[in-house]
């Protein structure tokens, strides 16, 4: 796998097809339960907010931050969307960009898109609004909701982490040939826990508590009025938003890959062996513009370049498919 990819996204082959299709048969209720509840909860002059959202929650993921050890990782954001529009239309927004990022980059395999959007929607953006709203109750200090966003992104960001390694964990378990061989993801839950859990309580849940701290005061501080419902000036968010898309190649920095997201070649050599049922469903889509890249595109400029262009394309689609979603709902 590409140092580009990012951390959290559960890749093709390592979720046995039982555990890809319970998190599937799971999350299909949910999705449509988040659009009707959306619909019900929004004002339609909020779309353009929730595509803002949606794409500030792809761009961000695109910053991967290298940690020790050698692996790296990066924000996710959900617990932003959830505080301004509440955890419904966050999980339509951030399902729609890992859909996106599935088909389109190869980020986060599309078997595992149902347990994806579980670890990185429904257990970042429930448990981090609710965390949000208990401490900023009432008419919060500025304070107060620098200390309620940054809290409700770190226990969210680590929730999701432990998701992905419990997800892990237990493939051994439920998926091993008759010689007792991982068939998927390869190791214990007393491996998957430590690894994917350290880095996250020590570095990347910090780092999501600092980033959704600063951006949620910011827009409280200077547009309080979007919030739960209420209306704001977009204009002076998207020029941020645009700014950051252009920072985006700073997220080429990381060069280590996140643990567990190893690709078929880096799992054979590091086991010595490929796991069979990683093998038959490991290799498949890689997307358009796999891992953000334009394929034949080379050089230093050409790779920073090909990741602004993807960076720039994947905003562009997910704001078009939220603002689709509108349509299909306004004709309801």
């Amino acid at each position: 796998m590409d140092s580009e990819r990012s951390d959290m996204h559960i890749p093709d082959g390592y979720l046995s097809p039982k555990t890809c299709a319970f998190f599937f048969i799971a999350m299909v209720p949910i999705w449509y339960l988040a659009s009707k509840k959306a619909e019900k909860t929004l004002k339609l002059k909020q779309l353009p907010l929730l595509a803002l959202g949606a794409a500030f929650t792809f761009v961000i993921m695109m910053f991967n931050i290298p940690i020790p050890g050698g692996s790296s990782g990066h924000m996710v954001g959900s617990v932003i969307v959830s505080a301004v529009l509440g955890p419904w239309a966050a999980v339509v927004a951030l399902s729609l960009t890992l859909t996106l990022q599935a088909f389109l980059f190869g980020d986060g395999g599309i078997t595992a898109l149902g347990a994806n959007s579980f670890n990185m929607a429904i257990l970042m953006c429930f448990p981090g609004y609710y965390v949000y709203r208990a401490i900023s109750a009432g008419s919060p200090s500025g304070l107060r909701v620098i200390i309620a966003s940054g809290v409700a992104g770190y226990i969210a960001l680590n929730l999701a982490a432990l998701g992905v390694a419990l997800e892990l964990g237990i493939q051994p378990l439920i998926a091993a040939g008759i010689d007792g061989t991982p068939m998927y993801a390869p190791y214990p839950l007393s491996v998957t826990i430590p690894a994917m859990m350290i880095p996250h309580l020590l570095f990347l849940g910090p780092v999501e508590a600092v980033g959704t701290a600063l951006v949620v005061s910011y827009i409280h501080r200077t547009n309080s009025g979007l919030f739960y419902g209420g209306e704001g000036r977009m204009r002076p968010l998207w020029i941020a938003f645009m700014i950051i898309l252009f920072l985006v190649p700073i997220g080429l920095v990381a060069t280590g890959t996140p643990w567990g997201e190893w690709s078929m070649e880096e799992v054979k050599d590091i086991l010595g062996y490929l796991p069979s049922g990683m093998a038959q469903s490991g290799s498949g889509w890689k997307g358009l513009l796999p891992d953000y890249s334009i394929p034949g595109v080379e050089g230093r400029l050409g790779v920073v370049l090909a990741y602004i262009f993807s960076a720039l394309a994947g905003s562009v689609v997910v704001v078009f498919l939220i603002y689709l979603w509108g349509r299909l709902w306004r004709r309801q």
